[in-house]
């Protein structure tokens, strides 16, 4: 007779379907429920993910978890973009078929495993073997049910259990892990990219972070797995990766191996890392300028009072040094920045805006300050005076010394800059053109924001709609015109819209492929020289030449010529 195995379902919901958003947590717990030896070969899985972006609704991820073949578990991955969602699909799904089992884990479980009426279990930690170890002890000795175990361990909390101190889940040796890429878990084909998981742990103490409890170090997946790993994105030709590593560089020989190996096996993909700055030398400038791939720096406050309140550090002559190690080899590079930070003010964070593009990031990643349950800040937070937001996601509100209205203000800067700096692509100019303006980017940042609200656009709507570089373009050439009319600077605008334009449609012919054609003032040899970085001294000396100018793909990139 045949028998029929349990199926555990595995789930979450994403913010939306892209490859820097995939189930790659619910197919661990996939994987591990498969090959664990206390469920192996007792249990089949599969991986239901649902999106934001499809407008799901309780009603529909609990229909959709229901639909096909009954599940005897159902897994939810709860993060805090999908914790409410989640709850309520689970108490959906209880209503109708009590008898399937709820468990939840990840970063929002973890650090508040306390349920009010959804899951039956929530598992605090790790759970690729906890998980497994839980579904084992439940299925005791009937095969057609489930039944509640005697004890549970001190990291597993029951359904409305009183609160009591968090127990995380021993973590879990990567060497031992199942790959969900090479299990089939998960198809990377599906997102045209991967989230490609290389290490876990982190030995910095950020206390805004969820490691800011953890054990305060690394623990390396196999280089074996790892090269098995990529060779699989490979054949699936995908675009991009995303490398889950907190601290990519933490690790330098390692560090310089896997972007080796990337320049071997894979030299057609696009790979974005995380970083520290202050651990980034020659060597690994070089390293990352040798293969397709942009890496991201949390700076986070460019004060070292500030940041020392979150259990940070920064030695800003090492940064700037590191950073133009980079700038020197042509990597590519971005920051991170936060606002709301505990001792920070509005003036402070528009210093910190001003530092960061002076070292001529790729794109400025402006954040609100989230306030994590489980965190150590989120232990303290009150004690620093933060206001916060008790619910996802949790931002902060106002502090001692950044008002509400200020947290407001920070709001509106970030959002300009991301229209205009990271969406149109600003950085080869920006500096360049603001000079004559005797203007701080931050202020300029500003005066954009007041600016599009005037011409009836909301700045956190633009921002969100991620408009298209030839839309964001004509807002940049419009705002520019102003701005150097304002300032009496009428002469100099033709070339700064010749700058603005051949850069921009180079970098969409970089992007995309795509012949573009743009009318000039200047001859883009001219442009494109070292001389056009004075925008000044360029006026007076160059002469205008009206002429149309034609971008291209070559084996080297992107290249203009005249017509």
């Amino acid at each position: 007779m045949n028998t029929v195995f349990p199926l555990i379902r595995c789930t979450t919901v994403l913010i939306e379907t892209s490859p820097q958003a995939m189930p790659l947590a619910a197919a661990c717990i996939a994987a591990a429920v498969k090959h664990h030896p206390a469920t192996a070969g007792r249990f089949r899985t599969d991986v239901q993910a649902f999106s934001k972006e499809d407008g799901v609704t309780a009603e529909s991820v609990a229909a959709g978890l229901l639909s096909g073949e009954m599940p005897a578990c159902i897994c939810f991955s709860v993060y805090v973009w999908n914790r409410q969602i989640l709850e309520q699909s689970a108490v959906l799904i209880k209503q109708r078929h009590p008898e399937i089992v709820c468990l939840a884990g990840g970063p929002e479980i973890t650090a508040d495993p306390f349920t009010s009426g959804s899951f039956d279990y929530c598992i605090a930690g790790a759970g690729e073997n906890a998980v497994p170890e839980l579904i084992a002890a439940l299925w005791q000795q009937h095969v057609s049910g489930l039944s509640v175990p005697a004890a549970l361990p001190p990291y597993v909390y029951r359904n409305r259990e009183p609160a009591r101190p968090v127990v995380h889940a021993p973590s879990c040796r990567a060497d031992l892990l199942v790959s969900p890429w090479l299990d089939g878990d998960i198809d990377p084909s599906v997102y045209d990219g991967a989230l490609w998981e290389l290490a876990r742990g982190c030995p910095y103490r950020c206390s805004y972070c969820y490691e800011s409890k953890g054990e305060k170090k690394i623990a390396y997946f196999p280089e074996e797995r790892i090269e098995q790993e990529l060779d699989l994105f490979n054949r699936k030709k995908i675009a991009q990766v995303f490398v889950l590593d907190p601290t990519y560089n933490a690790d330098k020989a390692r560090a310089l191996r896997m972007l080796r190996m990337i320049r071997q096996k894979a030299p057609g993909m696009f790979f974005y890392f995380e970083g520290r700055a202050e651990l980034i030398d020659r060597e690994l400038a070089k390293a990352f300028a040798s293969i397709p791939c942009a890496l991201q720096i949390g700076l986070q406050s460019a004060h070292e009072d500030v940041l020392k309140n979150v259990h940070r550090t920064l030695d800003k002559k090492l940064f700037v040094r590191n950073i133009g190690y980079l700038n020197d080899a042509g990597a590519v590079f971005g920051f991170d920045l936060i606002y709301g930070l505990p001792g920070d003010s509005l003036s402070g964070f528009r210093e910190s805006v001003d530092f960061a593009l002076s070292l001529y990031p790729n794109n400025l990643e402006l954040f609100c300050l989230s306030v994590l349950p489980g965190t150590d800040l989120g232990d303290h937070a009150q004690e620093l005076g933060l206001i916060w937001q008790h619910e996802p996601p949790y931002n902060v509100q106002s502090s001692t010394s950044f008002s509400a209205e200020n947290i407001g203000r920070a709001e509106e800067l970030s959002h300009a800059c991301s229209i205009f700096y990271n969406q149109g692509r600003a950085v080869p100019w920006f500096l360049s053109i603001i000079y004559p303006l005797h203007i701080k980017p931050s202020a300029f940042f500003e005066d954009f924001s007041s600016w599009l609200i005037l011409h009836g656009k909301d700045p956190a709507a633009a921002d969100k709609d991620c408009l298209a570089h030839i839309e964001v373009e004509k807002l940049q050439l419009d705002f520019i015109r102003s701005k150097y009319a304002e300032k009496h600077l009428e002469r100099q605008t033709a070339a700064v819209e010749d700058i603005i334009r051949l850069n921009g449609a180079l970098s969409r012919t970089q992007s995309d492929g795509t012949e573009q054609t743009v009318q000039l003032h200047y001859h883009p040899d001219d442009l494109m020289s070292q001389y056009a970085s004075d925008i000044s001294f360029f006026v007076r000396n160059a002469k205008p030449q009206k002429c149309t100018a034609r971008t291209f793909m070559t084996q080297n990139g992107a290249d203009w010529k005249t017509v």
